[in-house]
């Protein structure tokens, strides 16, 4: 059975890497993003392939919306099944308090191209979301579960809350669906998701690696000194939308964590870094704080594991490594 994705930032941290996978599986990807945060080199490697459509559109934009929606629907009698993936967000740090940004995108932009899915007569549409939903909430013993109530910094203490409030819509939107008929589908909740070849130092990983490369320091935020989190190579992400697609009882309208339970310190994790770039000395600085961040973000993937076959295959250590050796390779 033929299989089409149409995938929206596909050229950001998720994106990218599950267009991969599914042209290596045999699907047919339609794509596109408006280089927001990245850019064309991470797709470089797929992009000639007959099965890699890229287009140069944003997700706000409703004449190019307008178009992948007339072709899509030319392309759907060729193929047996049709998925939409929303991968397009307002994402980085210094995004989070720009209401406007994270409600336009994030909001009206995923509910827009929720109704195209529905329009064209998609058969699974999945939202990409975010554990920032957590807000404050963000640790218990076992980890935080997606059955857990959810305590929000109030809008006072932090505008980062608007993020988080936003994509929290966007489950209800899909839900919403769902629940109507509409189409099936789910959410997923990533938690700090990075890749091998993220182009922007902007995330803390590249941030952290980047800095020790080029001066061997690093700045961080004076949060810092009591955080930890928890971090999913952006191949797990992925195999995570893969996973809930296949599933037979997956598309239901739920809500499901991603995340890993190795959980580091953040000053942990400028060492994993820096052994992987083979540094023994180094320098860190503290700069800046930042609102209703919380100390420590973790995550139970329980409810995932216990409907697919899904878990975490890139250990921290390894997925560090990685991406030092890229970076490295940039430099050179």
């Amino acid at each position: 059975m033929k299989e089409l994705f149409v995938i929206s930032g596909v050229t950001g941290m998720t994106g990218n890497e599950l267009a991969r996978q599914i042209i290596a599986k045999g699907g047919t990807v339609i794509g596109f993003d408006n280089f927001f945060a990245s850019s064309l080199h991470t797709i470089q490697d797929i992009l000639d392939q007959d099965a890699m459509n890229f287009f140069e559109w944003d997700i706000n934009d409703e004449m190019a919306m307008k178009e992948l929606e007339n072709r899509v629907a030319l392309e759907k009698d060729n193929y047996g099944r049709i998925v939409y993936i929303n991968c397009a967000a307002v994402v980085h740090t210094e995004y989070f308090y720009d209401v406007e940004a994270t409600f336009q995108t994030n909001v009206l932009g995923m509910r827009s191209f929720l109704e195209q899915a529905i329009r064209v007569g998609a058969d699974a549409y999945i939202n990409c979301s975010t554990s920032e939903v957590y807000s404050m909430q963000s640790w218990n013993e076992g980890g935080v579960s997606e059955e857990d109530y959810i305590l929000f910094a109030t809008a006072e203490h932090s505008q980062r809350t608007s993020y988080a409030a936003g994509k929290l819509l966007t489950e209800f939107f899909m839900k919403d669906a769902v629940d109507k008929g509409k189409i099936k589908g789910c959410s997923l909740r990533f938690a700090n998701v990075y890749s091998d070849n993220e182009l922007y130092a902007k995330h803390i990983i590249p941030h952290i690696i980047t800095s020790l490369l080029e001066k061997q320091s690093v700045t961080l935020l004076e949060n810092s000194r009591k955080n930890k989190r928890t971090f999913l190579h952006n191949f797990d992400s992925c195999q995570a939308v893969l996973a809930v697609i296949e599933g037979k009882n997956t598309l239901d309208g739920s809500v499901y964590n991603v995340a890993t339970e190795e959980e580091v310190s953040i000053l942990e994790l400028v060492d994993i870094c820096a052994k992987a770039l083979n540094l023994e000395d180094y320098q860190i600085e503290f700069e800046g704080y930042r609102s209703a961040d919380p100390e420590r973000r973790l995550l139970s993937s329980k409810k995932l594991r216990e409907r697919t076959n899904w878990s975490p295959m890139v250990s921290l250590n390894e997925g560090i490594k990685r991406c030092a050796d890229y970076h490295m390779s940039k430099k050179d």
